[in-house]
């Protein structure tokens, strides 16, 4: 049984875990995480007797239920950094006794669900429409922070997008990282589904040239060619890549849905998007509780 010093555990006076300021008995089953702390007021407009919790920095919680099933509303911020945070937390939460500071002999699985905004790198995918990520890769390097298995499925697929991309060496190693395997049957029909790409950045690691010139300025459509297992490197985000590599490495599922806001390849956006959103949130919360 491991025990976990102050230093490495942080509480807050109240008993609260650090950066979340949430207590143990806060964290249900289903968490909904969202990266704007405003999004947190809409989807709780979806549930029952939502109950502020917490508001510290960019990590805004609210609890309530939908179908009678409790559910936490939470925002991360953005950036896989952000989802580091928010992951070890609410892991903590619900996996470490916070009294004892020693780990709990029975561990919890939590169902963590992602809804975000998103760019699309495939012509085809209109603005206003939902993206699911099968597959996230990871442009941060923050995954070789931690031990992970590794399994035949995960080695090849790196093993082939690395090839595919020629992949620089001055650039931190790419990695993969899967859903939760539980949720593509529970989606038939309602989403495409894709490999997205978490960038820890959202002008250069996503393309964007402004007046800082690009070290890989072919990025963007390379990565639009690529196919494994012919699903297609759909969109760019944040966060997806850091929520599903530490969910599988600590138990939890993980998935993803994004509205796409902006198509890349054919340089449109969509920014009143609020109602679109609002559609994405109750079709998830509909197969997800």
């Amino acid at each position: 049984m491991s025990w976990y010093a102050s230093s490495e555990l942080i509480l807050n006076p109240d008993g609260t875990i650090f950066h979340l300021k949430l207590l143990p008995g806060q964290v249900p089953d289903t968490v909904i995480l969202v990266g704007d702390p405003g999004r947190v007021a809409m989807v709780s407009e979806f549930l029952d007797k939502p109950e502020h919790l917490s508001a510290n920095r960019e990590f805004t919680s609210t609890l309530g239920s939908y179908n009678n099933r409790p559910v936490l509303v939470l925002s991360t911020g953005i950036g896989t950094d952000n989802m580091d945070i928010v992951v070890n937390e609410l892991d903590a939460l619900v996996n470490i006794d916070l009294a004892a500071r020693t780990t709990k002999k029975i561990q919890r699985s939590l169902r963590l669900i992602r809804i975000g905004t998103s760019g699309a790198l495939q012509p085809d995918m209109p603005v206003g429409s939902g993206i699911a990520t099968l597959w996230s890769v990871g442009l941060d390097g923050l995954l070789h922070y931690y031990r992970r298995p590794e399994t035949p499925e995960r080695i090849a697929f790196e093993t082939d997008l690395r090839k595919h991309l020629d992949w620089p060496a001055s650039l931190a190693p790419l990695y993969g990282a899967q859903c939760g395997q539980e949720y593509p049957a529970l989606f038939p029909g309602d989403f495409r589904w894709g490999i997205t790409v978490a960038a820890h950045g959202f002008y250069g690691p996503q393309g964007r040239n402004l007046r800082a010139g690009l070290a890989y300025p072919d990025l963007n459509k390379r990565l639009s060619q690529y196919r494994y297992r012919g699903i297609p490197i759909s969109n760019f985000e944040m966060e997806s890549s850091a929520l599903y590599g530490l969910s599988e490495i600590l138990g939890h599922s993980a998935l993803t849905v994004c509205l796409i806001v902006a198509n890349r390849a054919r340089k449109e956006s969509l920014t009143g998007y609020q109602e679109s959103m609002k559609k994405l949130i109750g079709m998830i919360l509909m197969h997800v509780t």
